[in-house]
């Protein structure tokens, strides 16, 4: 397993309001729907994150498995930033309430006032949150909350610090022909050849 003990982003979720949203990922009628801001500050000096997809779930379900070979909705993440096959994957899944491929990229270093934030809801069981985000100067790494508890009550809320993995999916050469990010020219990141460890 390849893994970096550094926490690279402060994820703060907050209850906003509990209301009657019908979701339209699967979900059962278990209370009432609550809709979450999910608040994420880049703490690295020049890493940018691709926008993420955030999921929320029950505690039987996973995006990914340390040690495990990354699904391909996962690799295109985790080496392109493209976040809607996976979101996609799993709004069709028994087990997950909501899944969204989000829009707006994550800037390194703003201050927590400028932190970039999103909405997603959940309800009853469903009482899980999943995020992943490309670290787009990289070959095929990903940050990653996994199966976080979501905060309780109206106003509540929870600050989690996201790290580092390795989808294994592509050598790690840092070239620029194999890295999307700005840190390279905009012709950079098609080549796709060098095969890499096979496991997250």
């Amino acid at each position: 397993m390849f893994r970096s003990l550094q926490a690279l982003t402060t994820i703060v979720v907050s209850t906003v309001t509990i209301a009657g949203f019908a979701a339209s990922a699967s979900a059962d009628n278990d209370g009432n729907t609550v809709v979450y801001e999910v608040a994420v500050t880049n703490l690295t000096k020049g890493q940018v994150f691709s926008p993420p997809v955030l999921v929320t779930h029950t505690t039987d379900a996973a995006i990914f498995a340390p040690g495990e070979p990354a699904s391909p909705e996962l690799v295109s993440v985790a080496e392109n930033g493209m976040g809607q096959p996976l979101a996609d994957l799993l709004a069709g899944l028994p087990q997950v309430f909501e899944a969204i491929a989000t829009a707006q990229p994550i800037p390194p270093l703003a201050p927590p006032e400028e932190g970039v934030s999103f909405e997603i809801h959940s309800r009853g069981r469903f009482d899980r949150l999943s995020m992943v985000s490309m670290l787009v100067n990289t070959n095929d790494a990903f940050l990653a909350l996994d199966t976080v508890a979501l905060p309780r009550g109206r106003g509540a809320s929870h600050t989690y610090y996201a790290i580092a993995y390795d989808a294994g999916s592509e050598a790690n050469n840092e070239g620029c022909t194999y890295v999307p990010g700005p840190a390279c020219d905009i012709n950079s990141g098609n080549d796709r050849d060098e095969p890499g460890e096979g496991v997250i």
